[in-house]
């Protein structure tokens, strides 16, 4: 379908939204953000797209866009909130990385939480600074950032809404790797991961997932039904015969 705010790209085996607002920074709008999760349910059909890249035009994306929220009743913040579309994002089968240059402030640092890895260029500027106008973050920041930063530092960055380098987003550990061109960067991680099972990824991901969300007894069963079923698949039996062969496996998803 024709997107007025993103844009879909597929090569060699990935798919690369790029969020597009540039004359206002990719602030998030309800259209862009609807936009973002049709694209996604459209991704997961895909079959040839093994892991996707967010991406935006200059800057990732500064935040929410402040002119639609002036006016919200506390009904209409609710229905406005991105936490539906986060979600989605959270739990795509496949793995989701962002690609971060410039500003990745308020909703646009929170889109990022949702991603499974984020690479980030020098130019690259984190934080959540909704404090400042008199709300906090709602899309799932205050849950996330202290599950990947610590309590600490999530408070620090949530309460003071100050921005932070990225020198000092790797040391926190918000973000992977800093690279001189944060999208090529991110294009080889994206590819590397494409070639990987996708069951096995599928897996994996839903069971670091689930140690967050329920007790550590019930994880680690999960994790073992989760692990046996591997043995059901074919990319089990070649990942280990190649090895075994000393060749380079050939991953097909079954």
């Amino acid at each position: 379908m024709p997107y007025q705010y993103i844009s879909l790209e597929r090569c060699e085996g990935i798919a690369i939204i790029r969020l597009q607002r540039p004359e206002a920074l990719n602030a998030l709008n309800r259209q862009m953000i609807e936009e973002l999760e049709q694209c996604f349910m459209e991704l997961e059909a895909d079959k040839k797209a093994g892991a996707i890249i967010i991406t935006g035009e200059k800057h990732f994306a500064a935040g929410a866009d402040i002119n639609d929220m002036l006016e919200f009743s506390p009904e209409q913040a609710r229905a406005f909130s991105f936490r539906h579309c986060f979600a989605r994002i959270e739990a795509f089968p496949k793995p989701v990385l962002a690609a971060v240059s410039g500003f990745a402030l308020g909703g646009g640092m929170e889109l990022t939480l949702v991603c499974d890895w984020r690479i980030a260029d020098k130019t690259a500027r984190f934080g959540l600074p909704e404090i400042n106008l008199g709300i906090f973050p709602g899309a799932g920041g205050t849950l996330r950032l202290p599950r990947l930063i610590g309590t600490a530092r999530a408070k620090e960055m949530i309460f003071s809404g100050g921005t932070i380098k990225a020198e000092q987003a790797l040391e926190y550990g918000l973000i992977n790797q800093i690279a001189e061109d944060a999208l090529a960067e991110t294009i080889k991680t994206a590819q590397m991961l494409a070639g990987k099972p996708p069951i096995a990824l599928k897996l994996a991901k839903q069971c670091i997932s689930q140690a967050f969300d329920i007790d550590g007894v019930k994880a680690i069963e999960f994790e073992s039904i989760a692990w046996a079923s591997c043995f059901a698949t074919r990319d089990q039996r070649e990942g280990m015969q190649a090895f075994t062969e000393k060749r380079k496996p050939e991953f097909q998803g079954i």
